[in-house]
């Protein structure tokens, strides 16, 4: 950690949001405290409408839609933090369903089992637009990194940036205004996780678990690098802004 991370420690809050309890922060939250953030983690039902209070704001994953209001009725106030936070400039990273929030509450679209289904370990390509985007300075132009998802952003909101992506899902990543992002991949999350997959599900779709892991496994060391790598230049983003 830096000497200014470390000068700056409990001085900058960020906003956890857990959508899901399987849907958890992993190893973001220590990664976080180690760059000299505090970390307020709340689950959806308490997400408030606005940061208030906060420096920064993180929306995690779940199993499901970003408008399946009936289902997980906070999900417009979630939308409503996601919207102020690309509004007003607060640092905002929202991870897989969090980043179809911040799409969905900034006029893009999201379409539920679209296209072939991302398990495991998957390579993420870095657009050109990247090479000078904050959060994704300094990181490899490919990487692995955990995915578990069938549905995807199909239309980006108006005037977003574009910045990763692969065959099977074009948008792995973006920036809405100056310090708000959504990534479908789960920086969060080790090959570790996948030891609490369901095989007989998976087996059911025509995936084998036991190879997942075993991908995973051999990607793990340049997929934790390249999460570390992101989640610092979050923390650094969270900690310049005055």
């Amino acid at each position: 950690m830096s000497e200014a991370a470390n000068t700056d420690r409990d001085a900058r809050r960020v906003l956890m949001v857990r959508n899901a309890e399987r849907s958890g922060p992993g190893r973001l939250r220590a990664w976080l405290h180690a760059e000299g953030l505090t970390v307020d983690e709340v689950s959806g039902p308490a997400v408030p409408a606005t940061s208030a209070g906060f420096d920064a704001v993180v929306l995690l994953g779940g199993g499901f839609l970003p408008d399946a209001d009936m289902h997980a009725p906070w999900l417009p106030a979630e939308r409503a933090l996601a919207r102020q936070c690309a509004g007003n400039g607060v640092p905002l990273l929202g991870i897989c369903l969090g980043a179809q929030v911040l799409a969905v509450a900034t006029g893009g679209e999201v379409t539920g089992e679209y296209g072939r289904p991302e398990r495991g370990s998957c390579t993420i390509v870095l657009r050109p637009e990247a090479e000078h985007d904050p959060l994704l300075a300094g990181m490899p132009p490919r990487f692995p990194a955990i995915q578990n998802h069938r549905d995807q952003v199909t239309a980006l909101p108006p005037g977003a940036v574009h910045l990763a992506e692969n065959e099977q899902c074009p948008v792995q990543a973006f920036r809405v205004g100056e310090r708000a992002w959504g990534v479908q991949f789960h920086p969060e999350v080790g090959a570790d996780r996948l030891a609490g997959w369901d095989e007989a599900a998976l087996a059911d779709a025509g995936l084998d678990l036991e190879m997942l892991r075993a991908r995973a496994e051999t990607a793990e060391a340049d997929s934790a690098r390249a999460a570390r790598r992101l989640t610092a230049n979050f923390a650094a983003v969270v900690r310049a802004r005055t």
